[in-house]
């Protein structure tokens, strides 16, 4: 299982009815030109009921959550509060279950300095302590967030990093996952669905083989609780990461949930303010999950804003999201194949992927053709992605990508075609 499957026919996602709800996407750029917002898997466009439930908070709640005795400091926490609840039901969680970050990066470094301070506490938890002799495996096609944190504490702890390398298309090759996920692997941490090939992840294939050996399981969640129906439970994975502004919310939050037994055991990531339970100047005990995470004054505007973002999707409903970026992919897919000397890095089809599509066009640095798309109105991503090894395994430096949410049109991944014609042109002339 990669996704919740619901049964339900998805309704039907008219994206140009939608588009009066993001204001961006009114404006004009590059002398005039209709702005092509093609680069929604880097950052998403805000809605306007995610701004307004922003502004009004900061305009009529603003104050400190957990802190004020005061009706403004209530009305803040119970917003606040709010909003973990509604995060929490939109993956199939519970609110005790989600703790803020400010955004994935740090969600999955939570994870993974909270299982190095418990290595290097003492700790007597086994699940949570990482040595020497034990193994922490990711995948060839994880962005830096899911790599470096990793990287680190195997460094810290002294155990040893493995991955899972790719196939030609762009796939998992499993055919070397029991020997890769052996008896001394402690943690597989894999994408869902690439942020660079798309590639939407076995997630039961993998869980099974990390119970088998007793793993713990982090997922990195950023490109598909934003696209596609998620329920944490039902994928039985361990800890799951997404950030708020690549779904609709604001900057500045993302959400770390995990399983309450494990984030009970684990030691906190920071610490002060907010977080604790006793203090005295011997030493301190901790408050329980998620305020044990929270250190400090959190980020509440924002997550409220998150929770507007999770009631926006909810109505538009997550199989009728998927269902439109399968057929914009599907589309796109389409177009590059048709424009001569583009090549795409990834699946080549729409099974088990989604709508983020990299491609790299013959004889054209990825600069060059996103300087050219851009001088055409249409922004797209180019580089690595972050995800430096992947480019690496597929011999490139970069690709250009495009990337859609909600309120991407058919049109707009034709004006892509139409654009790569005029960078082919240009640079063969």
């Amino acid at each position: 299982m990669t996704a919740v499957a619901t049964g339900r026919p998805a309704r039907r996602i008219d994206p140009g009815a939608l588009r009066g709800d993001f204001p961006l996407l009114a404006r004009t750029v590059r002398g005039g030109r209709p702005l092509v917002y093609l680069d929604s898997g880097a950052t998403s466009q805000k809605p306007r009921q995610v701004l307004d439930a922003v502004r009004a908070f900061d305009e009529q709640r603003n104050a400190a959550v957990h802190r004020g005795a005061h009706q403004l400091g209530d009305e803040a926490t119970d917003a606040y509060e709010g909003a973990r609840a509604t995060v929490a039901a939109f993956v199939g969680g519970r609110p005790e279950e989600v703790v803020f970050s400010k955004n994935a990066t740090e969600a999955i470094n939570l994870v993974a300095y909270a299982l190095g301070g418990a290595t290097l506490g003492g700790g007597t938890d086994p699940r949570l302590v990482v040595g020497p002799g034990d193994s922490v495996v990711v995948t060839e096609m994880e962005h830096h967030a899911n790599l470096v944190p990793w990287q680190e504490l195997c460094r810290r702890t002294g155990a040893t990093l493995r991955w899972l390398g790719l196939t030609d298309e762009g796939r998992l090759d499993l055919s070397r996952l029991d020997e890769v996920v052996d008896a001394s692997t402690k943690v597989l941490a894999f994408v869902h669905q690439s942020n660079i090939l798309g590639t939407v992840n076995p997630v039961d294939r993998l869980v099974a083989r990390a119970r088998e050996v007793g793993a713990l399981v982090v997922l990195d969640a950023c490109q598909s609780v934003p696209h596609m129906p998620v329920d944490v439970a039902a994928l039985d994975v361990d800890f799951a990461a997404f950030s708020g502004h690549k779904m609709l919310g604001p900057t500045g939050v993302g959400v770390l949930w995990g399983r309450y037994d494990l984030l009970a055991a684990m030691p906190p990531f920071l610490t002060g303010g907010s977080m604790i339970e006793l203090v005295r100047m011997e030493g301190s005990t901790y408050a329980p999950p998620p305020q044990r995470f929270e250190a400090g004054t959190p980020m509440a505007a924002q997550a409220v804003g998150l929770g507007a973002a999770c009631d926006y999707l909810s109505a538009l409903g997550m199989d009728a999201v998927r269902a439109h970026e399968h057929e914009l992919t599907a589309r796109c897919l389409d177009v590059l194949h048709r424009v001569d000397g583009v090549r795409v890095i990834g699946p080549d089809s729409v099974e088990e992927r989604g709508g983020a599509v990299s491609f790299v066009v013959d004889g054209v640095h990825a600069h060059d053709v996103g300087q050219v798309l851009d001088d055409l109105g249409i922004a797209v991503r180019v580089g690595h992605h972050c995800a430096a090894p992947t480019c690496a395994r597929f011999g490139v430096p970069a690709t250009t990508r495009a990337s859609f949410h909600v309120y991407t049109t058919p049109q707009e991944v034709d004006a892509l075609g139409e654009g790569l014609e005029r960078v082919t042109a240009f640079f063969r002339r």
